[in-house]
C-alpha cells in the first residue's frame, strides 16, 4: 500500500465517511480542529515544545532523533487506538466499504503527519494525508465566509421562541444552521447560563464553515442574530451576507413573550441573573440596571424582565431597520402566542410564497 496525498476538497469529501486523525498536540486540538476529527497526538504539548526548540537551535536531524525517541514507545498504543476508532465507526455507520481507510493531518502536512501515516500504512491501513495540513483547512474555512448563500432568516423579538422554531424546522427535514447551538450561547444577557463553555473563536468558525459547505447548493434557515453571540463573533464577511437575506419575522405580543422569558429564566439563581444584568449595564444604562436589579432582589422577577425585554426590543428593532432594502427583505408573520409548532407552520406557509 502507499500513502496518498490529497487536496482539502478531496479530504473533506472523504471526511464525511472516514475517520480524520489529527496528530497535532492536545493543546492544538483543544483550541480548534476539523469538526468530527479524532485527536491522535504524536507528541504531548511539552514534547512538541522540546522538538520545536531543538529544530530551531540544533537543526532538523537533531529534532528528528528526539522526536523518534518519543514516537517509538507510542507506536503500538497508537495503532491500537486507531483500531478502536475504526471498529467503533464501522459499528455506528454499519458499512464495510473501505473499512481501513483513514485521513491523517498535522499543522502543515509535515513530519508529524508523515510519521504517523507511515506507521499506519505499514500496519495495513489505507492512508490519505492532507496537503498543507490544518493550515490549509483554515484557509478553506475563511474562504467559505466569502461565498454567496441562499438562506432565510427566522426573525422576531427576544422571547419569540426562535430556537424552538429552528428545532421544528429540522424535525421537518429543513436544512438549518443553529448559530447559537454552535456558539453554546442563547444570545441574550442570560444566554450563557446553564450552557457548555463557549468554543474558541477559531473552533466556532470551523464548525460554521463546515455547515455552510454542506448547504452551499441548497437553501437553509438561520436565526437572526447580532454579530456577537456571547464572546464570539459571526465572521464579518458572512455577517454582511446575512444582512442581505430575507427575514421572516414572527410577531408575538409583548406580554406573551414576557411570560415565555419568565418561564424560561425565572427559576435561575438570582446571583447569576444579577451578574448577567451587570455585564450589559453599559448598554442598558445605569438607571435601568439599578432598577432591574432592585426588582430582582425584591422578588419581582416579572418587572425586572420587563425592563430587559423592552431594552432588547428597542435594540433589535433599531438593528433591523438599518438593513438595506429592509422593506423588501422583511416578511412579518402575525402569531398569537409563543407556540413554536404552530408558528413554524405559519413560517413555512409564508416563506413558500417568497422563496
Amino acid at each position: 500500500m502507499s500513502i496518498k496525498k490529497i487536496t482539502i476538497e478531496a479530504f473533506l469529501e472523504q471526511a464525511v465517511h472516514y475517520p480524520v486523525l489529527d496528530v497535532r498536540s492536545p493543546g492544538e486540538f483543544t483550541h480548534a480542529h476539523i469538526p468530527g476529527a479524532y485527536s491522535l497526538p504524536l507528541f504531548t504539548d511539552d514534547e512538541r515544545k522540546i522538538v520545536g526548540t531543538a529544530y530551531k537551535q540544533q537543526g532538523k536531524q537533531k529534532a528528528i532523533k528526539i522526536g523518534l525517541d518519543y514516537f517509538g514507545v507510542k507506536m503500538c498504543s497508537m495503532v491500537e487506538q486507531v483500531e478502536a476508532i475504526v471498529k467503533a465507526r464501522q459499528l455506528s455507520n454499519n458499512t464495510n466499504e473501505h473499512p481501513n481507510r483513514l485521513l491523517v493531518h498535522c499543522w502543515r502536512g509535515g513530519m508529524r503527519s508523515a510519521g504517523v501515516a507511515w506507521l499506519l500504512d505499514l500496519y495495513g491501513f489505507e492512508v490519505y494525508t492532507l496537503v498543507g495540513g490544518y493550515k490549509t483547512f483554515r484557509n478553506w474555512v475563511l474562504n467559505q465566509f466569502e461565498s454567496p448563500y441562499d438562506a432565510k432568516i427566522v426573525g422576531g423579538f427576544t422571547g419569540s421562541g426562535k430556537t424552538e422554531i429552528l428545532a421544528h424546522l429540522q424535525g421537518l427535514n429543513q436544512p438549518v444552521i443553529d448559530l447559537e447551538g454552535l456558539a453554546h450561547h442563547k444570545g441574550s444577557a442570560f444566554g450563557g447560563i446553564g450552557q457548555e463553555p463557549q468554543p474558541s473563536q477559531e473552533m466556532f468558525e470551523n464548525k460554521l464553515a463546515w455547515f455552510l459547505s454542506l448547504y452551499k447548493d441548497s437553501s437553509f434557515w438561520l436565526e437572526d442574530e447580532s454579530q456577537r453571540i456571547g464572546v464570539l463573533n459571526i465572521p464579518a464577511a458572512f455577517w454582511k451576507t446575512m444582512r442581505l437575506m430575507p427575514v421572516y419575522f414572527v410577531e408575538i405580543p409583548f406580554e406573551n413573550r414576557l411570560q415565555y422569558i419568565l418561564d424560561t429564566y425565572g427559576s435561575l439563581e438570582k446571583e447569576k441573573l444579577v451578574n448577567a444584568i451587570i455585564r450589559i449595564q453599559k448598554r442598558l444604562g445605569p438607571l435601568e440596571t439599578k432598577t432591574a436589579i432592585g426588582y430582582l432582589i425584591e422578588g419581582d422577577t416579572r418587572a425586572c424582565f420587563r425592563i430587559l425585554l423592552q431594552y432588547y426590543d428597542k435594540t433589535y428593532e433599531k438593528s433591523l431597520l438599518k438593513r438595506e432594502n429592509i422593506e423588501v427583505l422583511l416578511n412579518k408573520i402575525s402569531c398569537e402566542s409563543v407556540d413554536s409548532l404552530s408558528n413554524t407552520k405559519n413560517l413555512l406557509s409564508c416563506s413558500s410564497v417568497h422563496i
